[in-house]
């Protein structure tokens, strides 16, 4: 895969993520996690979401949702903060979550919704 595409993913990296948290990850590149740094910059960032077949704001609705469908809330702060960042509103976070309570299940809804609102209430999402 061309530099190219390892540029672009790092620019859209930095565009949803910010350079603070992009910053924060590359400093703490080692050896051992250097191939997993370029295959996200390259495939997730170059390629999934450099594509023009959606939106970001599309993109970050269906991350939200499957990051609640597979429990992997560890990574909602961060999703939720990036879709505030590609032009979600507060609300249309609330009825993503709304969505994931009947299609994922309450307690992952309810889980997601107490990370939102630490995310929120911490002023991580101004």
């Amino acid at each position: 895969m061309s530099d190219d595409t390892y540029e672009r993913g790092m620019e859209v990296r930095r565009e949803v993520l910010g350079d603070e948290h992009v910053d924060r990850a590359v400093e703490r590149t080692t050896d051992l996690t250097r191939d997993f740094q370029d295959f996200i910059t390259r495939y997730a960032w170059g390629e999934i979401w450099a594509r023009e077949g959606l939106d970001r704001k599309t993109r970050s609705c269906i991350t939200l949702a499957m990051l609640v469908a597979l429990g992997r809330f560890e990574e909602l702060p961060m999703h939720i903060r990036a879709a505030r960042t590609n032009g979600l509103t507060l609300d249309e976070i609330k009825e993503v979550l709304l969505q994931t309570a009947v299609y994922c299940g309450v307690p992952a809804a309810n889980r997601a919704f107490a990370i939102f609102q630490e995310v929120t209430s911490s002023g991580e999402t101004e």
